[in-house]
């Protein structure tokens, strides 16, 4: 268990390791260190979901085990398979040397390869490590049920070897796309919070943080390009990533300012799709650039 003594150590201590979070999302990970729950996060893609658990293990010293959810995965991609050619390997050996053969042994710790969520739950380490569970709306339902499961009581069965109980349960963190709905009943067993595109002064100062090297002008206009950017009703608003992208490639070029041309030639750092680089280019660069000012102007 992590000892955490209120929100604000949490803030600084995400701060500390250049993630910075707001005042919900820092309370959410404290009520979820505090009361030992998992913490289900939800928001558009970029926003920082997964970057959360990467941070927690940085600053916890906790291992961090990813389990990256897919259409079709099971539990032998998610907690354990046997190592068959190992297994086969050893029955080789046994049949050369005239040994008798064990089946027993043939299932035994030394053949398991384990997975994340066995990491996770039988670990050994005295930090506790940080499980992410990453876009589980990608799995499907089966799988979805299952990991309730195992979030609920902290264990895993292996018929060969017998049950594994955490001792010291795992930090989890669960994110979430939303391409779909996640089931009521995981939620019921998560905290849960939305992580939002960050406002633009949140915005600027996490370009300060993670594009130091950007000048303070460009910075602005950067983060009030990409503000603009969000309200066109684009089919993937860029993310934080996709801005912290942008300033990196504006500066490259050298470019002290935003302007239009720039604009167009580094649009597609910021937006994915081509009918969302079509509608900002319909719109107008030049609004963009104005909107980008605007905040410049305001400093």
């Amino acid at each position: 268990m992590i000892d955490v003594k209120d929100v604000g150590a949490v803030r600084d201590a995400l701060g500390a390791h250049d993630y910075l979070a707001d005042e919900g999302l820092a309370t959410a990970i404290f009520l979820a260190l505090k009361l030992n729950r998992p913490l289900l996060l939800e928001g558009e893609a970029g926003v920082g979901k997964t970057e959360v658990a990467k941070v927690l293990a940085r600053w916890t010293g906790g291992e961090l085990l990813r389990l990256q959810c897919y259409e079709g995965i099971d539990a032998a991609q998610a907690v354990y398979e046997w190592d068959y050619s190992r297994q086969l390997l050893h029955l080789r050996a046994a049949e050369a040397s005239g040994d008798a053969i064990d089946e027993d042994e043939l299932y035994s710790e030394r053949f398991l390869v384990r997975r994340p969520l066995l990491r996770a739950i039988a670990h050994d380490s005295q930090q506790v490590p940080v499980l992410l569970v990453d876009e589980v709306d990608r799995a499907d339902d089966e799988f979805e049920a299952f990991l309730l499961e195992v979030l609920s009581d902290f264990a895993i069965t292996v018929p060969e070897l017998g049950t594994f109980r955490a001792e010291s349960p795992p930090v989890v963190v669960v994110t979430s796309n939303r391409t779909r709905d996640v089931h009521n009943a995981l939620k019921r067993r998560c905290l849960y919070h939305w992580i939002d595109h960050p406002d633009f002064e949140r915005e600027l100062a996490i370009l300060r943080v993670r594009a130091p090297e950007v000048r303070e002008e460009l910075a602005r206009q950067v983060a009030g390009a990409a503000e603009a950017l969000r309200d066109l009703d684009l089919y993937k608003p860029p993310g934080v990533a996709e801005t912290i992208d942008w300033a990196h490639a504006v500066a490259a070029l050298g470019a002290a300012r935003l302007d239009a041309t720039t604009v167009d030639v580094t649009l597609g750092t910021v937006l994915k799709y081509r009918e969302d680089q079509e509608r900002a280019r319909a719109h107008g660069l030049d609004h963009l650039v104005d909107a980008a000012a605007a905040h410049d102007r305001a400093s």
